[in-house]
């Protein structure tokens, strides 16, 4: 249980690096005087490093082991989460941006080390409650990070211009403490490291990317999680500018309301895996697929609501109604 808790407690502060900037952003935006369209291509930079990257990180975990894998992962990904504060410009900002969204390849090796050391009958379960928890840190990093540059204004330590590029640094400190924890107290599997294992079923040299692209429920799922994690990662971006230029909402209250969308995660995600694994036992794959299909519905329903709400109540009540499908989803796949 001390890997699974450190495991979910680093993933979180993952997140929380990940999405540091987007509450933000407004700051920045206002200080290197960003454009809507550079704003736009930021965000998206942010996330898309990811895709390649959690391919890449699948690979080397299935031959090296989650451990040292995520040790080097949290160490390289400390470093353009310290130095984006030295960004002067919209070019070096981007090339930030898109080198700390690798660090959303955390959550491979998070589901990777969940189910090792899990049994299949509570795999769901378990994976589900370290993704939940991981990532609520998005939503932590969307209430903290304003309080974090506000503080480091009111105390002195810099301009409220600036305070963006100091408040970047905790998270970066944290990424690094990260990697002590990880290396210093977990293992890659309840026999132990991969280096010191003769049991090779444990470890994997096959192309298992192969493997998986062959197997027809490998493209559902993908399908599938692409509509839920990839709208949430979408709104951990967007939803704090969202509120402060729709509805005039300052940097902490927008902060505040947008945290809500992540947090709901501590509850929804582990919900969406309990459900998943409960009607898996008695209809198997096309009653989760049902399950699924039924959650991206409600979610599709809300996310159209949300995005017609005329006034704040109204927008948060919705993004609390489509992230609970959502998020119910993420835990379901």
């Amino acid at each position: 249980m001390k890997t699974f808790h450190i495991t979910w407690l680093t993933f979180f502060f993952c997140f929380f690096a990940w999405f540091g900037m987007a509450p933000l952003m407004k700051i920045a935006r206002e200080q290197l005087h960003l454009s809507k369209d550079q704003v736009g291509n930021i965000q998206i930079a942010s996330v898309s490093a990811t895709i390649l990257a959690r391919l890449l990180i699948g690979r080397l975990i299935d031959k090296f082991g989650p451990k040292i894998i995520y040790t080097w992962l949290l160490v390289l990904c400390a470093v353009p989460v310290l130095l984006i504060g030295t960004s002067q410009s919209y070019t070096s900002f981007l090339l930030f941006r898109l080198a700390i969204g690798v660090i959303g390849a955390s959550f491979v090796i998070t589901q990777f080390h969940t189910s090792i050391m899990f049994a299949s009958n509570i795999k769901g379960t378990a994976n589900a409650t370290a993704g939940g928890f991981g990532n609520a840190g998005g939503g932590a990093a969307n209430v903290f990070m304003p309080l974090i540059a506000s503080a480091l204004t009111a105390l002195g330590f810099c301009s409220s211009a600036d305070s963006w590029r100091y408040a970047m640094i905790f998270p970066g400190v944290m990424l690094l403490l990260c990697a002590f924890l990880y290396y210093r107290y977990t293992q890659d599997s309840p026999q132990g490291d991969f280096k010191n294992l003769k049991d090779e079923t444990i470890k994997s040299s096959k192309n298992t990317f192969l493997i998986a692209a062959k197997d027809y429920r490998t493209w559902i799922l993908t399908i599938a999680y692409a509509a839920c994690f990839g709208v949430e990662i979408t709104v951990d971006n967007f939803a704090p500018i969202f509120f402060t230029d729709s509805f005039g909402a300052t940097i902490a209250i927008a902060g505040l309301v947008a945290g809500i969308f992540g947090w709901i995660n501590i509850f929804a995600r582990p919900m969406g895996g309990i459900v998943a694994d409960k009607i898996g036992k008695v209809w198997g794959f096309d009653g989760k697929t049902l399950l699924l299909s039924i959650l991206l519905l409600i979610e599709g329903i809300g996310l159209i609501w949300f995005a017609k709400s005329g006034n704040i109540g109204m927008a948060i009540f919705m993004m609390f109604v489509f992230g609970l499908s959502l998020k119910m989803a993420n835990g379901a796949t």
